[in-house]
């Protein structure tokens, strides 16, 4: 839910007292008439909210802290757990420790998880299933308001907006900072995730644990790779039928 923009105005003063909005939107990279028709709307998107917060060295959970419906976030600093950890860990990733596991590649070092919480690719939907107890969607949808079809949607989308992934975090009992990770809005660093966690976390995974996900990755991404190839082909008679 974007924020009040009067609030934004009162922020804004407090953070970069003497400056005007031109100011603010050179130093933040916001593009001024978009920062004004927010404004004039009344309403500021999250987004805005974390790019003027990082321009001016706060923490952008901090910033978004200081506004509803985000003020919870100031206090929640839970650790993800290691389900939602490995919910980020790139289906690669995965594949490669199974090999270096099974004596078939050599480790060559350290490699770092990539794609990591955080990035624009971190998967939602993976981490919604990590931390569902098989009640999550219904209890979001009741605390939300949200109606349980349009938050398939998102998830179907790979996508939260920034207050349902709070809302999901708080309904599940997890970090509510971490739903803003994993939509990408925030960094894992500026949410508090402890350095390499994702990494720790995958090899404290067991073996047997390590196959059983690895598989169900491949599994998930033939699915998707069969969905692409099957809209591609119905594309492709569309525009062979226009000629």
């Amino acid at each position: 839910m974007p924020v009040s923009a009067l609030d934004f105005r009162h922020w804004m003063q407090e953070l970069a007292p003497g400056k005007s909005a031109a100011d603010i939107c050179r130093r933040s990279g916001v593009k001024r008439s978009t920062l004004a028709q927010q404004l004039v709307r009344g309403k500021v998107p999250e987004a805005t909210v974390v790019a003027v917060a990082r321009a001016y060295g706060q923490n952008p959970v901090l910033g978004l802290a200081r506004f509803d419906p985000y003020r919870e976030l100031a206090a929640s600093t839970a650790p993800p757990t290691d389900a939602e950890l490995l919910s980020q860990v790139p289906t690669a990733r995965f594949l490669r420790e199974l090999l270096v596991r099974s004596g078939e590649l050599a480790p060559n070092g350290t490699h770092p998880v990539s794609g990591a919480p955080g990035h624009p690719d971190a998967a939602v939907r993976q981490w919604v299933e990590a931390i569902d107890d098989g009640e999550l969607r219904q209890r979001v949808s009741i605390a939300s308001g949200v109606a349980p079809q349009n938050f398939s949607a998102q998830l179907s989308a790979n996508r939260l907006s920034p207050e349902l992934a709070v809302s999901t975090a708080r309904e599940a009992g997890v970090g509510l900072r971490n739903g803003l990770v994993v939509t990408g809005l925030v960094t894992a660093g500026e949410a508090g995730w402890p350095p390499e966690a994702a990494e720790g976390a995958l090899r404290r995974l067991p073996d047997a644990e390590l196959v059983l996900m690895a598989s169900e990755r491949l599994a998930a991404l033939g699915k998707n790779l069969r969905r692409a190839a099957t809209d591609e082909r119905a594309a492709t008679r569309v525009w062979e039928h226009l000629g």
